[in-house]
């Protein structure tokens, strides 16, 4: 389980957090942390070369211009955001943070973060009021545009990397069953980002896209 727990916590690239619900269709707030897969901004705020504040970065969003998201328009917690019926969340840096903005939560995702074993954070997350967690596991790394560059010759995703990043998922699953288990409720959801990724890119007219 210890090895487990420090493969959860060293790898898995975003939490996103629900507070406990006051009525079933309605979330208290909502706090993400991860990497750059979700950060909304918070690096624009830090002395860091991993920065999305600069095209390409931010082209299909209604300025055009880059947001702080690693994204050509909108990410992940906008989107759940969006199906919450809620505003999207703000860096937990931004000056605009404050008053009635918190009731909302805050992102706290930074590009290139890391999340060590010992901070124990799935567990003082659950201390602090969470009961909802939205745990997302590694995508396709095999297909990143870096590692193609590095090991495809024709422009196929690198087997190994996918078999790595299909067995951290399987065993990401069996970890998040066990942490339901201890709390005897379904405080952590998986997300199969690898899957949802290949299902796009395998087959993009099923989500209305054309070639």
């Amino acid at each position: 389980m210890d090895e487990a727990l420090l493969l959860f916590s060293v790898v898995v690239v975003i939490i996103a957090v629900l507070a406990s619900l006051s009525s079933p269709s309605e979330a208290r707030a909502f706090f993400v942390f991860g990497d750059s897969l979700v950060d909304n901004g918070n690096n624009n705020f830090l002395a860091t070369t991993a920065r999305a504040d600069s095209p390409p970065y931010g082209i299909d969003t209604p300025s055009h211009q880059p947001t702080g998201r690693f994204s050509n328009g909108l990410n992940i917690p906008d989107i759940l955001s969006e199906h919450l019926g809620a505003e999207p969340t703000l860096p937990y840096l931004s000056p605009d943070l404050q008053g009635e903005k918190l009731l909302v939560g805050a992102n706290f995702a930074s590009a290139g973060i890391g999340i060590l074993n010992d901070t124990g954070i799935q567990f003082r997350l659950h201390e602090m009021g969470a009961r909802r967690a939205l745990v997302t596991g590694t995508g396709p790394l095999g297909c990143v545009p870096a590692e193609l560059a590095l090991r495809s010759l024709d422009g196929e995703c690198d087997p190994e990397l996918q078999r790595a990043a299909s067995l951290f998922n399987s065993q990401l699953f069996q970890v998040l069953q066990e942490l339901n288990s201890q709390f005897g409720a379904d405080v952590f959801i998986s997300a199969n980002a690898f899957r949802m990724h290949m299902n796009y890119v395998t087959n993009p007219e099923a989500f209305g896209k054309t070639s």
